[in-house]
């Protein structure tokens, strides 16, 4: 597990400091990505919010995909929301609410989705390239950065943001290892 202080602007420009307890994890295959997302899916709060950051190709849509399967909801429904930006995925024992933010050009563009409407909502809410509109994210939510090491293999860093996902971050290393 790294502490590290993390800086990032907000809206009004100020530098804000924290410190967020962080880990990172290769991630040899699919099989290691799908259960990463079976602990995801069973171990996040409702309401949670996960911010997936990674190029194309990484693997994000891949995690949601095992994320579903294990709340129950059709892994094969869950497709890339590019064209879409917003996929819900409500079969299962509880929904997954799927932004993508690739297309999107402003926060203005992100806010007319609603997210709040899903982030105060008992599903879990993923958004791929997250990173896009950082404003946008509740101060409490999951950071996933998928780094592509070589066709198979990932390295996923989890960030928590807030003291509920600080807590979370290590159970989800330890469980991997």
């Amino acid at each position: 597990m790294i502490r590290q202080p993390v800086s990032y602007k907000s809206e009004n420009r100020k530098t804000l400091h924290k410190q967020m307890v962080s880990v990172s994890l290769d991630i040899p295959d699919i099989t290691a990505t799908d259960r990463l997302g079976r602990l995801l899916a069973e171990h996040l709060p409702d309401g949670s919010v996960v911010a997936l950051i990674g190029t194309l190709g990484a693997g994000k849509t891949k995690l949601v995909r095992a994320i579903a399967k294990y709340t129950g909801n059709a892994e094969e429904a869950v497709s890339s929301p590019t064209f879409v930006l917003l996929h819900e995925y409500d079969s299962g024992r509880r929904p997954i609410y799927h932004f993508d933010a690739y297309r999107l050009e402003s926060v203005e563009e992100f806010r007319r989705l609603s997210p709040d409407d899903y982030f105060e909502g008992t599903g879990l809410t993923c958004i791929e390239w997250a990173d896009k509109f950082p404003s946008v994210l509740p101060v409490h939510h999951l950071e996933i950065r998928i780094e592509l090491l070589s066709e198979t293999k990932r390295r996923f860093h989890l960030i928590g943001h807030g003291m509920e996902f600080d807590a979370l971050v290590p159970f989800f290393s330890d469980a991997l290892h």
